[in-house]
């Protein structure tokens, strides 16, 4: 007997014990407790009550059996990380009480209220009963696995904890209740245990393979590393397919064709569909605003250039911090809670177009919120960047940023017939009359993202990894602050990706105050599209002659374009103009390839000559980290885009009733660029000239080509 209880001293069990405390315990306090919340908060009779209360506890028991066979063919590490992140977010959303607010406006108080309707009620609580079911199966899963000769004592404590759960907390709702009068408190306290137990899980893990990577070594990372310095000598790890990678030699030709490749291509691809849906919710708001007076909104001209401008903002502030997140959290368990944050920008517009006494205020926070979609393509690039070999880079990130760029182009093909239709019946609310008498679902602008979004989310972190020997500190990246060429390339980028995130979110808008006798909705995904897929299609040129060269010439077509614009605009001919646009929208995502093609090759160069007596694996390893948090920082500043083009079109137009000033401002700007990089890069005594500035590169370093910056 004290064997078998020896293993219940050590804390691990314990941790171990309330993640089933919430599982289990958690599934059976709201059985109990629903039908009781339902009549208390939605006035159903006990009938009714008690069968949608069954909208929880089917799912909640009915999966136990899938999360099972999850956790074989998963791991139940990551069907436990999916059980908290997403009771996270649901308990999150139904501790939210009833609320209503009062602003201070202007004009006089601005009053609106919040609350939770009965069937997105059910529909959080469906979700959160799967999960919680799959999450029972996990923890249940590593017992046997672990501690084959202790399976009843550790067993039995973690059943005795869960079941108290299902006894303490019914006592907890109930008494929350009564000292706070607010309904919704059970959630509340459920988000704290679910909270508590995700970041005690996660900081366990974070400590076991900070510790591994010091080792040196290329353990296996253990399931649930809580686990870790329990386990019996019979414990066996199973292989994951997904999760941290301790050994990562892209530039090794046989473990490249052997390992490297297959990794680093899943990851690209579900990498480039969460990007994708993150550019679709950043700039969805360059479709409703065109929308928004055909509905009964009365805003102003300028008011709904900010709404189309306000997401930029957000957008690019967020890939400042975004840039530097990956190599501290990992890219997997980044990508998932970033591309699970953009259910929230869409829920939101779903249901604020739907009440027409929605205020302004609310639709600029929500535009706001849009800016997490903008702060994904940071971290989305530089943790790509990581996976591929030099030779290899500039094509992964074109076709990582390009498809992901395609987003904006799908949105606005996707969301213009999305709203002519009822998609989603009854959950998806009633039609808005629009001036013309048509019927229109505005929501679905949101809606459509949720399912698409979910699914990315739930790829992200069964299907991508991490590199272990990518994680840094802030501190250790913030030198890039410091480094001459960080910034010449934010001057640059910006040439490029703000042109093309800017025009994408100015154009429909634009050509609709111009050109007002075209529909311009129904071309507006062209621009976009042309860009990405110009993007994601010449990585490979870039890659062959250089990213200087090509960004040099980039600058001049792009200024070449504007001049067009402004000459079409004064003809009063939109077939021109519009022909100038996707002229500069191609060269702009040709741009977008070529300048982060170049930052790799740059920071390679500055390493070969400023620590050339450092070895060649330790200088590109050093090398490639500053390049991450380059191309993360950069693409924060180049999406300042998003907001000053559109603004700028606005001011131009309010001030001086053209566009033309705004024009020439870009035009000048375009020249700007194109000098910069002729003698920073391309020109004699430019980096990759023919008498660059810097020293050669050390003897050691091998040949390398200074057009491309590539080894041979």
């Amino acid at each position: 007997m004290a064997s078998q209880l020896k293993v219940l001293r050590n804390v691990q069990v314990w941790r171990f014990s309330l993640y089933y405390f919430f599982v289990f315990g958690g599934f059976v306090a709201l059985a109990m407790w629903l039908p009781r919340y339902l009549i208390g908060v939605y006035g159903l009779d006990i009938r009714t009550a008690g069968m949608l209360a069954a909208f929880y506890s089917v799912p909640a028991s009915l999966f136990r059996i899938y999360g099972g066979s999850l956790s074989d063919r998963y791991g139940a590490r990551k069907v436990m990380y999916a059980t908290f992140i997403v009771s996270v977010l649901c308990t999150f959303l139904l501790s939210y009480p009833p609320t209503s607010y009062v602003i201070e406006g202007v004009n006089g108080p601005i009053t609106f209220s919040t609350s939770m309707g009965l069937v997105p009620f059910l529909i959080i609580i469906f979700v959160l009963g799967f999960f919680m079911s799959l999450g029972k199966a996990a923890v249940y899963k590593h017992i046997p696995v672990y501690y084959p000769n202790h399976v009843g004592a550790v067993g039995g404590l973690v059943g005795m904890i869960g079941g108290l759960g299902g006894f303490v907390l019914p006592l907890a709702f109930g008494a929350l209740l009564d000292l706070t009068g607010i309904w919704t408190s059970s959630f509340a306290l459920l988000f704290l245990i679910v909270l508590v137990s995700l970041l005690w899980m996660h900081g366990a893990i974070q400590h076991m393979e900070r510790e591994a990577s010091a080792a040196a070594h290329v353990p296996q990372s253990p399931e649930l590393p809580e686990f870790r310095g329990m386990g019996e000598p019979e414990a066996r790890r199973a292989a994951m397919r997904a999760g941290p990678i301790a050994e990562w030699r892209p530039e090794d030709p046989d473990f490249w064709e052997a390992t490297g490749r297959p990794i680093a291509r899943r990851n690209l691809w579900i990498s480039t569909y969460c990007l994708l849906l993150s550019f679709a919710v950043w700039m969805v708001w360059s479709v409703v605003v065109a929308r928004l007076p055909s509905i009964g909104y009365t805003f102003t001209t300028d008011q709904l250039f900010w709404l189309a401008a306000v997401p930029g903002i957000s957008g690019a502030t967020l890939r400042i911090f975004y840039a530097f997140l990956v190599p501290i959290f990992g890219g997997r368990l980044w990508t998932t809670l970033s591309t699970a944050s953009l259910l929230i920008p869409a829920f939101g517009i779903g249901y604020a177009v739907q009440n027409p006494g929605t205020p302004f205020f609310i639709f600029l926070v929500l535009a706001l919120l849009c800016g997490f979609g903008g702060g994904n393509f940071a971290s989305s690039v530089a943790n790509i960047s990581f996976f591929y070999p030099a030779a290899e880079k500039g094509r992964a990130l074109a076709i990582n940023s390009g498809i992901g760029n395609l987003g904006v182009s799908v949105m606005q093909l996707v969301v213009p017939v999305a709203i002519t239709m009822g998609l989603f019946g009854a959950l998806g609310g009633q039609a808005q009359v629009a001036s013309d008498g048509t019927l229109l679902w505005l929501q679905n602008a949101g809606f459509i993202w949720v399912p698409p979004v979910m699914l990315g989310a739930v790829l992200a972190w069964f299907g991508m990894n991490d590199i272990l020997s990518a994680k840094s500190s802030f501190a250790d990246q913030a030198t890039i602050f410091g480094r001459r060429d960080n910034w010449i390339m934010c001057w640059l980028y910006t040439g490029t990706f703000g042109t093309f995130i800017g025009m994408s979110a100015g154009f429909p808008l634009l050509s609709k105050l111009v050109f007002p006798e075209v529909e311009a909705l129904h071309y507006a995904f062209l621009g976009p599209r042309v860009g990405a897929l110009a993007r994601a299609g010449s990585g490979g040129l870039s890659d062959r002659i250089g990213g200087a060269k090509v960004s040099f010439w980039v600058f001049l077509v792009q200024a070449a374009s504007i001049i067009g614009m402004i000459w079409s605009l004064d003809a009063r001919s939109f077939a021109g103009f519009f022909g100038m646009v996707l002229l500069l929208f191609f060269v702009s995502g040709v741009g977008n390839a070529s300048t982060f093609q170049m930052v790799p090759a740059i920071m390679r160069r500055v390493f070969d000559v400023e620590h050339a007596d450092m070895p060649v694996e330790e200088r590109r390893l050093h090398a490639d980290r500053e390049s991450a948090a380059i191309v993360g920082f950069i693409s924060a500043i180049a999406a300042y885009g998003a907001f000053y083009i559109p603004k700028g079109y606005g001011w131009s137009i309010s001030s001086t009733g053209s566009a033309d000033g705004a024009l020439w401002a870009f035009f000048a700007f375009y020249l700007s660029c194109a000098a910069l990089t002729w003698v920073a890069y391309t020109g004699p005594r430019g980096m990759f000239g023919s008498r660059p500035r810097l020293g050669a590169p050390p003897s050691g370093a091998g040949k390398r080509d200074l057009t491309s910056g590539a080894y041979s």
